[in-house]
């Protein structure tokens, strides 16, 4: 199953989570593509319908696909599983304010990078140890 994962980073170097209501775990905006869509459209689509916020396609940086097992199947409430492979982007500017999706978000939040929240997604996890290492090497980051 494709889909796009957004690491939010505002301008104190914070980055967005939200708490799910399906499962209490926090995690960065993402979601599964639609039929048609691509890669780019379905983040800022995630974006804009869970937390509010416009971020433009120019303003989208592609930093890691993760596709490892371990942490992207994913097991949904009704017992669907599926084998999840997405490009993870980052966005350092967007427009509005933030307003979670009340149907899938109980909260979020901006959080320092040494003071996240607790339980984390592993695939949220995941994507935010190789946004470290992108920044770090200015290399794609494949996992």
């Amino acid at each position: 199953m494709p889909g796009a994962q957004v690491l939010l980073i505002d301008e104190t170097d914070r980055v967005y989570l939200q708490r799910r209501k399906d499962a209490p775990i926090w995690e960065i905006p993402a979601g599964t593509c639609e039929p048609g869509s691509s890669f780019e459209q379905t983040a800022r689509d995630e974006v804009r319908e869970e937390t509010g916020l416009i971020v433009e396609a120019a303003d989208l940086v592609a930093y890691a696909c993760i596709s490892d097992p371990s942490v992207h199947i994913v097991t949904y409430p009704n017992g669907d599983r599926t084998h999840c492979f997405s490009i993870c982007f980052f966005s350092r500017r967007w427009t509005g304010e933030i307003h979670v999706e009340e149907s899938e978000v109980l909260e979020g939040a901006f959080f320092s990078k040494s003071n996240l929240p607790d339980p984390l997604h592993p695939s949220t996890k995941l994507a935010l140890e190789l946004y470290i290492r992108f920044t770090e090497s200015a290399a794609f980051q494949v996992r």
